[in-house]
């Protein structure tokens, strides 16, 4: 039996599974329903060797990384991808200082869709790898798959591409990716089920995640208003500033009173931070105040340091 050289599961031939072949050329994906149960035991056997870690992480989509520390104990690359979707005003140095909450050797700030810091992304590899084998880990959608594949273009002449898709679980297996004289192990993206991701459709997912530079709309909230978002969000407030990074696809209206919605309500207090919609935006706020936020059954409503 064969790997799949998109998502790595066991196939008998020597190419594409059907699943990754249908969402490559023709945008079809297949829902296949995974849990982290899965997914840990890939964990525990990295930490049973002393490799290198690339941990990637979204920085639109930041959240608690002590799942991944708490499996995993190898010195650890951190690598924050997808610079492109935050508004160039946004300071660098702020991203990077930012409190990510994990202990990692080094870090790096990158963009795979504007091929931006690779050089130094690889510099960094050969610096801390400790053998020719260096892991990939992160939760799904991270860009993980992606950054291979533009190390690869960049720097192999390895044909190999790995299948990328926005929903969850589209890498199955570990994959095996023989790039000069490393092989990099992209493994399954670990599932948050706090994550909108889990809850929406394929077409839902297009609209939601980011595909170009967010464009923050800031609303100054006099009085009573509430702020709804398409059918995901609907945010209760008065007198603060709200600022959204979010999908330029999603539709944004201000109502001058409560409006009547069937989301599920949570009570958040703010002050001067981000509100995290998880995978679906934050916004960030200028005041300590009480918000009422609606959104989806089971996705992540929490507060964090303000990461702009």
């Amino acid at each position: 039996m064969n790997k799949c050289r998109g998502c790595g599961i066991l196939i008998e031939n020597n190419g594409l599974c059907e699943r990754c072949f249908r969402i490559k050329y023709y945008n079809d994906y297949k829902i296949v329903s995974k849990n982290n149960d899965d997914f840990i035991p890939i964990l525990e056997n990295i930490n049973k060797t002393n490799d290198l870690v690339l941990l990637v992480v979204d920085l639109f989509n930041v959240g608690d990384l002590s799942l991944i520390r708490k499996y995993l104990k190898n010195d650890i690359l951190l690598v924050l991808t997808k610079r492109d979707i935050l508004p160039k005003s946004v300071s660098f140095d702020k991203l990077y200082n930012y409190n990510y909450q994990i202990d990692y050797i080094d870090k790096i700030i990158i963009s795979s869709n504007k091929n931006y810091n690779f050089d130094e992304l690889l510099n960094k590899i050969n610096r801390y790898k400790k053998s020719d084998i260096v892991y990939v880990v992160g939760y799904t959608n991270a860009g993980k798959s992606t950054m291979i594949n533009k190390l690869l273009y960049n720097y192999s002449d390895n044909k190999t591409e790995i299948t990328t898709s926005p929903l969850p679980s589209t890498t199955l297996n570990t994959i095996e990716i023989k790039f000069n004289d490393i092989t990099l192990i992209d493994t399954p993206g670990l599932l948050d089920n706090g994550d909108i991701v889990n809850y929406v459709s394929g077409d839902e997912l297009k609209k939601i995640i980011p595909k170009k530079e967010i464009k923050p709309v800031t609303y100054q909230i006099k009085g009573n208003q509430t702020i709804v978002v398409d059918k995901y969000l609907q945010i209760e407030a008065k007198d603060i500033d709200l600022t959204f990074y979010i999908s330029n696809n999603l539709e944004i209206k201000r109502y001058y009173k409560n409006m009547p919605t069937k989301l599920k309500k949570n009570v958040i207090e703010v002050n001067n931070n981000d509100l995290v919609i998880k995978g679906l935006c934050f916004i960030k706020t200028n005041k300590k105040s009480v918000l009422n936020v609606y959104t989806l059954d089971n996705v992540s409503v929490f507060t964090r340091d303000s990461i702009i």
